[in-house]
């Protein structure tokens, strides 16, 4: 067992664990690929986890003891850095960075990714009305710092679906409704996003009564994930993605186009806001 190094001042707790598992794999005379084997996973995946884009999971840092005979070290370090997201979220956080294409449906709220401060308060406030006002910054700055993802021109595709029912429910008033609409209007125009909204007319369609994001990536197959109150499951078996992709497709085919679903958006959003006047 190769004796751990010590945390330099300058160093994260983070960057402290990727750099063990760095030099414990190097030690060992493994690639990346060669761990990847070894932990049932890819060396892409051993990458990522090297530098950073996604983080050193339990599960996978006792298979890691294992491998290097370093008894519960890396199962130690993993359980020592909490993501910041919640639990049921986080790896489907991590992926959300990686991947090249998101697409999301929305049965009664607006994606974490398209949500202004206001809105997500008004949402993380009805949940938790108790809640210190500290605990609610925090997880606002945590959905601000996701929707940067959306800064790149190109990357990661996104494509939403959203039910009427969405842009109707007033979360936090008619004035934070109209902003929240006229916010996503504007990633429609600038190009960032493609949205269809799916009307109250339409009846039943794929997906009804479900939050679903299916994601795409370069290098490994799609998952889902799909999420509830308090809960939420990532899914990658290619039976059930393939599952939801239908319900996905099903869903498109009941909406609007994207750009009668742009007019209807903005037509809303002015509602909303003449509402707030009066």
């Amino acid at each position: 067992m190769a004796k751990p190094k010590a945390v330099s001042g300058a160093q994260t707790p983070e960057e402290f664990a990727r750099e063990e598992l760095r030099r414990h794999r190097e030690a060992a005379g493994l690639t990346q690929e060669g761990l990847g084997e070894r932990i049932f996973t890819s060396g892409a995946y051993v990458g990522q986890m090297e530098c950073g884009t996604r983080r050193l999971r339990p599960e996978i840092a006792e298979v890691i003891d294992g491998v290097f005979g370093t008894g519960d070290y890396f199962t130690r370090l993993a359980k020592a850095f909490k993501s910041k997201h919640v639990e049921y979220f986080a790896e489907a956080a991590e992926l959300e960075r990686l991947a090249t294409a998101i697409f999301d449906y929305g049965s009664t709220l607006v994606p974490g990714l398209l949500q202004t401060a206001d809105y997500a308060r008004a949402l993380i406030r009805a949940a938790s009305p108790t809640a210190l006002a500290e605990h609610v910054d925090a997880l606002i700055s945590e959905r601000v710092e996701r929707a940067r993802l959306l800064i790149d021109p190109e990357t990661p595709e996104v494509w939403v679906v959203l039910h009427e029912a969405v842009l109707r429910t007033a979360v936090g008033g008619p004035a934070v409704m109209a902003a929240q609409l006229r916010h996503i209007s504007s990633c429609i125009r600038a190009h960032r996003i493609t949205m269809q909204v799916v009307p109250f007319s339409a009846g039943a369609h794929g997906v009804l009564d479900a939050s679903v994001r299916i994601m795409q990536f370069s290098d490994a197959p799609d998952v889902a994930y799909t999420e509830g109150p308090h809960a939420g499951q990532l899914l990658d078996c290619p039976a059930l993605v393939r599952r939801h992709w239908k319900s996905y497709d099903l869903a498109r085919a009941a909406a609007l186009s994207p750009e009668v679903s742009l007019t209807l958006i903005e037509s809303v959003a002015e509602e909303h806001a003449r509402c707030a006047q009066t």
